[in-house]
């Protein structure tokens, strides 16, 4: 089951930062990037949290006009407080790589972070797929999604699995960005979802590569990638591959695996890793 968890789809600006909060706000987001600006941020993160008594934020951040529920998804309090600290090597990286035509694929887009990182960075011409099945989560991406000009997007609200039909989606109420198809013994909420492989979701619609793939599925990137380099033309392999790191909960050595299809890892941080198709 789902317990309800109402969004506020009122028009963007209606929660813009005021008072003591902008005040916080301006002060996480020019914290250092290290242990004691990661720790009074923290502190400061608290207060306002405490302060906003569950409402939303509508801010910019990563280039992108947002929406953000500082309380029930990790994701968009970091977004949110610190988007200096949101994974920064990963998204060097990937606009890096991006281009005017770029392709990116988005496995796991929470509520747009990755997405709207590369689409305000990107080309007109650019391709930017983002999958969420949270539908929560779903319904906050696309919000954030259509205060942008960006007319590169497209959300899809379904499962990447190992195969097309419906799935059990297993979530933790404290935190609805940590969904996933891995069975979950932590007494949380589940509920069935469409759910696609991750061939046929690129052959839908049409890609002739992927320039760049993220993936962050909590724990089931190896049930998604290995059926899909056995089955995917090398023609859609990713160029670029950030995947969450998840290796405690793989069920086989995906590192591996992806060295012998040819991959070098480029990166590696606390939370992902990125590989480079040789």
């Amino acid at each position: 089951m789902l317990r309800s968890i109402q969004n506020d789809l009122t028009s963007f600006g209606r929660y813009a930062p005021k008072g003591m909060t902008a005040g916080i706000l301006d002060l996480t987001r020019r914290c250092p990037h290290s242990w004691a600006g990661a720790r009074r941020a923290f502190i400061l993160r608290g207060l306002a949290v405490k302060a906003l008594a569950g409402r939303p934020l509508d801010v910019e951040a990563l280039g992108a006009k947002m929406r953000l529920y500082p309380y029930n998804n990790t994701c968009e309090k970091r977004i949110l407080f610190t988007p200096q600290f949101f994974d920064p090597e990963e998204l060097s990286l990937v606009e890096a790589h991006l281009r005017d035509d770029t392709i990116f694929v988005d496995v796991g887009a929470n509520i747009g972070g990755y997405t709207l990182f590369a689409a305000s960075r990107a080309g007109q011409r650019a391709r930017i797929l983002a999958v969420e099945p949270n539908p929560i989560v779903f319904e906050r991406l696309i919000y954030n999604i259509r205060q942008n000009p960006f007319g590169s997007v497209k959300a899809i609200d379904c499962a990447i699995a190992d195969r097309d039909g419906e799935i059990t989606l297993f979530l933790d109420p404290a935190n609805q960005g940590e969904t996933s198809i891995r069975i979950s013994d932590s007494g949380g909420d589940y509920l069935r979802v469409p759910s696609k492989s991750l061939k046929n979701v690129l052959s839908e619609e049409d890609y002739p590569r992927v320039d760049i793939l993220k993936i962050d599925v909590e724990g089931a990137e190896d049930v998604v990638l290995e059926p899909f380099f056995r089955e995917a033309p090398r023609s859609l392999w990713p160029r670029l591959l950030i995947c969450a790191h998840s290796q405690a909960r793989w069920s086989s050595d995906l590192n591996r695996q992806l060295l012998d299809y040819g991959y070098r890892e480029v990166l590696r941080t606390r939370n992902n890793i990125a590989w480079e198709l040789a």
